[in-house]
């Protein structure tokens, strides 16, 4: 087990990156940070713009190591759901990990990385987006309700690399050069 913080949770009810970057981000209250949010096994988090959306039940959840995060830029700007210090998570993908900030762990199956896309040199500035590039987060599916707050919390590794179509591939790295969006 290892010591993490929390250090942001996101849930955003509306997506704010459609369309042209260009054009800039859509509309929406000033911030949509929260201390704490509810987990859904197979939903992802309530409120959230893609909980329970069939097209995203595999991929609901968005963590995010601050370590890789831009010098004055947060999750307003990067649009992933969880900022954990302390982990390397863009290296646990095809994992199942568990995060537990005091109130019973969460368990959340990780499933691909989550590639920064265009936006990102809009929102945080001008080569973020090659710069956050293996290091943009992951995509996860949780796999058991419970809820996430601020503040220190343990995280674990429960299950190793999965093999197939949703684990790593042969010759590739998590988090590698390629198109997708925040």
């Amino acid at each position: 087990m290892t010591q993490v913080e929390v250090l942001q949770l996101l849930v955003s009810p509306a997506h704010r990156l459609a369309g042209r970057p260009s054009d800039g981000p859509s509309p929406g209250p000033p911030d949509e940070r929260v201390t704490r949010v509810e987990v859904r096994r197979g939903l992802g988090l309530v409120g959230d713009r893609y909980y329970a959306r069939p097209a995203h039940r595999n991929a609901a959840v968005t963590l995010m190591a601050a370590e890789n995060l831009p010098a004055g830029a947060d999750l307003r700007h990067t649009r992933r759901n969880v900022l954990l210090r302390g982990v390397d998570v863009d290296s646990l993908v095809g994992t199942t990990i568990s995060l537990d900030c005091g109130t019973g762990p969460v368990v959340f199956e990780v499933k691909r990385p989550a590639r920064p896309c265009a936006w990102m040199d809009v929102t945080i500035g001008p080569g973020a987006q090659r710069a956050l590039r293996g290091r943009g987060g992951v995509r996860c599916t949780p796999l058991s309700d419970g809820v996430l707050t601020l503040g220190p919390a343990t995280f674990q590794v429960v299950a190793g690399p999965t093999k197939g179509p949703e684990g790593p591939r042969a010759g590739s790295r998590p988090g590698g050069p390629a198109g997708g969006g925040a």
